[in-house]
């Protein structure tokens, strides 16, 4: 869960400051906005999350 929100939180601020430099205009942002929401509630949620969470363990596992 503090993985899922901090990733949320990472890619929202990506997301204002792509807006705010005019990389991304406000059209295109919403669509990028409402893609995720409704890929969110697809059968390809899970799926999505366990590849999230495995590429986040590798990284944590990685050992300098």
């Amino acid at each position: 869960m503090a993985i899922s929100f901090s990733v949320v939180l990472l890619l929202g601020i990506v997301l204002v400051l792509m807006i705010r430099s005019g990389t991304l205009k406000g059209g295109p942002s919403i669509v990028a906005i409402l893609f995720g929401f409704f890929l969110a509630s697809t059968g390809m949620a899970p799926s999505i999350q366990r590849f999230l969470d495995s590429i986040a363990d590798t990284i944590n596992d990685i050992s300098f």
